[in-house]
């Protein structure tokens, strides 16, 4: 069991929203436990019981109750909550009601400054949006789309589609055209929002061009809306400040729970980036219960670093659904230096503060030390995910950060918009170690054969529904996608794609993916839209693309390329790879290195070998990853075998 970092003292325990849901089933349901892990498997047994408590302590808004709580216990296909009618902006915007001059969002850009917005603010300026979109036609189903950074303005438009019941997809400003066409041409939007620039790291950013090819290829799209940063609204355009100071009356229309309220995109390994839609109730009931995990109140003022492309930008909501303060950020975390996140901590007196692990290991390497820097002392929570968080990373935080603060870093994923393993406010926190499995998620490690393991790494898989799970992928008509991304290694169970090790205390470590998706500080790719852009240049025959995101080691993807009959391997060459990357995908996906190889290894079926090569490059034995028996072209390994041998020695 790895060292204690820090315990919470009796009084923090004692006044966490956890001990408070735990009175609460003891005054209402007559349960008591001894303690945590009891707890959690009544959570993961007790379906009905657990997800009725979290309904009632949290005094979920519905027009309409639920019949019963599961319709069906299955998965796929799980029904959670038959009959009830509800909203998901509703449960946000309540909190306006008798806290109308109390700050709801606080917003720090790099291109636009510092502004605040109350509870009244932020409710009337929704409701002025959603009248706008009604006007221009937007019903029920309908898809609204955004092209925003993580400001308000991103926010304000997501609640007034949600309100009317459109379904929401955003994307990142820093994102090339061909990544958010891959997306946004699958699901048809009717309104395209977009800021036409955006200032990142003391560089102004022209954004027109891109959207000029975007919106050209969106023929769905019925009305465009531009925020002007670098120019004026282009003709035909409607300016998203003219939306915003209608006098209109704050109605959110009630819908299914399981209608749809965003679709958020988690990319696999090949074809188009997979849309997955998640449904009102579900993402109201998962981020109610993930705010326990967070020990988040209405007196906390909370800030998650992220980009708009991260479902981190969807799940900081769960702060605001709780009547916090969010506090956003847009802006480079490394400009004018590291401690500039610390700074913005300090002086918005931020109770909790999350961000990649990527950005703690970064600071650990810059050696600042924001506890004699800046004033943390309102500072009691800190938050990390999207990779694992080093062991060194955790003893730099206790050392030169806070010593009295709650590190809970979590993990959990895109795909079910919620967390698997995070934090307990009342457990110590050991270094390495996240602290416990979520509540109502039944987390366990596999081995091939779909036995479980204790205290050793197995795939992470959940054995029972969840109220947040996917309830389909946009255009998979017949489930079939949708099955093989989650459910076809262990029938009838999800399996997530990452590595963990769960001890016999419930507590876990993440080893990083299990699959050949990319994770770079916590964005998810898939391997095919770099080879998508790489791939569509001439000079290109080939390619292959490995991250080796693990344990305690910063994200390195190396770029195998197979250079067309006569092309030179050269720097000119990399330069033209790395700009199609980045003017295609996204400047976060340019690769570490780029390497010439005579051919990417492939199965006879002609899929390239990801995995087997991910696994040689991590330390795996050459002679089991890879049957070469399975191979179209086995002596194309060897270079592989030579690279992982030389990265070892290095």
């Amino acid at each position: 069991m790895s060292r204690v970092l820090w315990r919470p003292t009796a009084e923090r325990a004692d006044n966490s929203t956890m001990a408070a849901f735990e009175r609460f089933l003891n005054d209402t349901r007559n349960l008591t436990f001894d303690d945590y892990n009891e707890m959690w498997r009544w959570s993961v047994s007790d379906l009905e019981g657990f997800w009725a408590a979290i309904w009632d302590f949290f005094n979920i808004r519905a027009s309409v109750p639920y019949t019963r709580i599961l319709g069906k216990r299955t998965m796929p296909g799980a029904e959670w909550c038959p009959g009830a009618m509800l909203n998901y902006a509703d449960n946000i915007l309540r909190h306006a009601e008798g806290r109308e001059d109390h700050p709801a969002i606080v917003s720090l850009s790099e291109t636009s400054g510092r502004m605040e917005l109350s509870w009244g603010e932020l409710r009337a300026q929704v409701a002025s949006v959603a009248a706008h979109l009604r006007r221009m036609g937007v019903e029920e189903g309908d898809r609204v789309v955004a092209i925003l950074p993580n400001t308000e303005a991103a926010l304000i438009a997501f609640l007034a589609s949600a309100s009317i019941g459109a379904a929401w997809s955003l994307c990142a400003p820093d994102m090339g055209h061909v990544a958010i066409l891959d997306r946004f041409k699958q699901i048809a939007p009717k309104v395209l929002i977009a800021q036409d620039g955006y200032i990142h790291g003391g560089k102004t950013i022209d954004r027109r061009d891109v959207l000029a090819q975007i919106t050209s290829q969106l023929p769905s799209v019925t009305q465009f809306i531009t925020l002007p940063v670098i120019g004026e609204v282009p003709q035909g355009h409607i300016a998203w400040d003219g939306l915003l100071h209608d006098d209109a009356t704050f109605e959110a229309t009630q819908v299914p729970f399981d209608h749809p309220l965003w679709i958020v995109y988690s990319s696999g390994t090949t074809g188009n980036p997979k849309p997955i839609v998640h449904g009102h109730g579900g993402v109201v009931l998962e981020a109610a219960k993930q705010s326990l995990h967070h020990d988040l109140g209405k007196e906390d003022r909370f800030s998650w670093l992220t980009s708009s492309g991260w479902i981190m930008w969807n799940a900081q909501w769960m702060a605001l659904g709780q009547g916090a303060t969010v506090c956003l950020y847009d802006g480079a975390p490394n400009h004018p230096d590291m401690l500039t996140l610390w700074r913005f901590a300090a002086n918005e007196k931020l109770t909790y503060f999350g961000a990649g692990a990527a950005f703690f290991s970064g600071c650990l390497k810059a050696g600042i030390c924001p506890r004699e820097a800046v004033d943390l002392s309102a500072l009691r929570s800190l938050g990390s995910t999207g990779s694992p968080l080093s062991a060194d990373v955790y003893d730099w935080i206790y050392r030169d950060v806070k010593e009295d603060v709650w590190l809970a870093p979590i993990s959990g994923g895109t795909d079910l918009a919620g967390a698997f393993v995070l934090g307990h406010p009342a457990m110590p926190v050991r270094a390495g170690e996240m602290q416990c499995r979520a509540l109502g998620n039944a987390v366990r490690a596999f081995d091939p054969d779909g036995n479980e393991l204790i205290g050793e790494v197995g795939e992470l898989v959940c054995t029972e529904p969840l109220p947040s799970m996917p309830l389909f992928f946009w255009g998979d008509d017949d489930g079939s996608r949708l099955f093989e991304s989650y459910y076809d290694t262990y029938p009838g169970v999800w399996r997530h794609g990452d590595w963990i090790s769960i001890d016999e205390n419930g507590a876990s470590v993440i080893y990083g993916r299990s699959d050949a998706t990319i994770n770079r500080k916590g964005l998810r790719l898939g391997s095919s839209e770099i080879y998508q852009a790489v791939e569509g240049l001439e000079e290109v025959l080939d390619s292959l693309v490995i991250d080796l995101e693990f344990l305690g080691r910063d994200s390195f993807m190396p770029l195998f390329v197979v250079p067309a009959a006569g092309v030179a391997f050269d720097e000119t060459l990399k330069n033209k790879i790395n700009e199609a990357i980045r003017s295609g995908v996204s400047a976060r996906f340019i690769p570490n290195e780029i390497i010439e190889v005579a051919e990417i290894p492939r199965t006879l079926s002609g899929k390239k070998l990801e995995v087997p090569v991910k696994k040689l490059l991590l330390g795996g034995d050459p002679e089991r990853v890879v049957n070469r028996d399975s191979m179209a072209n086995p002596a194309s390994f060897d270079f592989f075998i030579a690279y992982a041998n030389a990265r070892a020695t290095t």
